[in-house]
């Protein structure tokens, strides 16, 4: 729900990224005061900024995975986990695509309940599973999915916020289940953004609420190896995922101790 609250925000934006015209209504009551608790403790009234722009990195990750879906050459698509996105309905997806959006049994629910009768651009599967814990690569195939097919896999908003053992499982089971060839995505932060001082504020929100970060590494290329994935990280900021909006410094991989976040996609070997 706070991402559906900051999409909801950054749809409203007139040099907006990217629109989501579902956002607001995945947001609830409650996303609004999510999202202010966080511009709270990012945007302070009496001290210079010291966490990163919550708003500006969720619209860059969102255009930034939005694009790579919008070019995949595969015709199987997974967003596991789903959340409130609304990408089945607001993109323009190349025919003969079918996506298949994996989460939970009460996200899903609470998802189908707002979209009602709402008619998805693209052949949509729902499967309600939980990553961690289900046989989900057993549920998938059910559902219709061709672990002979190539595809591509989206795990946007999920690694950081597991165990390290259930990041190697997810990771384990996604490899044994696509093909060669497939495009595997995510978004990890870096090991210091679990620990640093100027990290506290925003940490323990998340916390607070219940879903503290749990994972980081700073190799996010091996990580994916250690999976058969060729993989390369960009950290928003960098060329090719600023869209004009990171506002602070990218300081280069060799300085230690700052906090990163890196958009890691690579080609399943």
């Amino acid at each position: 729900m706070l991402t559906a609250a900051l999409r909801a925000a950054e749809s409203r934006r007139p040099d907006r990224l990217y629109s989501d015209p579902w956002a607001e209504a995945f947001a609830g009551d409650i996303g609004p005061d999510l999202l202010a608790q966080i511009r709270t403790v990012t945007f302070p009234s009496d001290a210079p900024r010291t966490l990163p722009s919550t708003p500006d990195y969720n619209a860059i990750r969102t255009r930034f995975f939005d694009d790579l879906l919008m070019h995949t050459p595969h015709r199987q698509v997974v967003l596991a986990p789903s959340g409130m996105d609304s990408r089945p309905f607001r993109l323009s997806w190349p025919d003969g695509v079918r996506v298949f959006e994996v989460d939970r049994p009460p996200v899903i629910a609470l998802k189908e309940s707002v979209l009602g009768t709402e008619t998805s651009t693209v052949d949509r599967t729902v499967v309600a599973v939980d990553l961690r814990i289900d046989d989900w690569a057993g549920d998938l195939i059910a559902a219709g999915y061709d672990p002979g097919t190539p595809s591509t896999w989206l795990l946007e908003g999920l690694l950081y916020y597991i165990p390290e053992p259930d990041v190697h499982r997810i990771l384990a089971g996604v490899r044994a289940i696509t093909a060669p060839g497939s495009t595997i995505a995510a978004d990890v932060v870096n090991a210091a953004a679990l620990s640093l001082p100027n990290m506290r504020g925003l940490l323990d929100v998340f916390a607070g609420w219940g879903c503290p970060w749990l994972f980081g590494t700073d190799h996010p290329e091996a990580l994916f190896a250690r999976y058969g994935i060729d993989a390369v990280a960009v950290q928003p900021g960098e060329p090719d995922a600023d869209y004009g909006r990171w506002p602070d410094p990218v300081p280069p991989r060799s300085v230690t101790d700052v906090r990163r976040v890196f958009f890691v996609h690579g080609t399943r070997e």
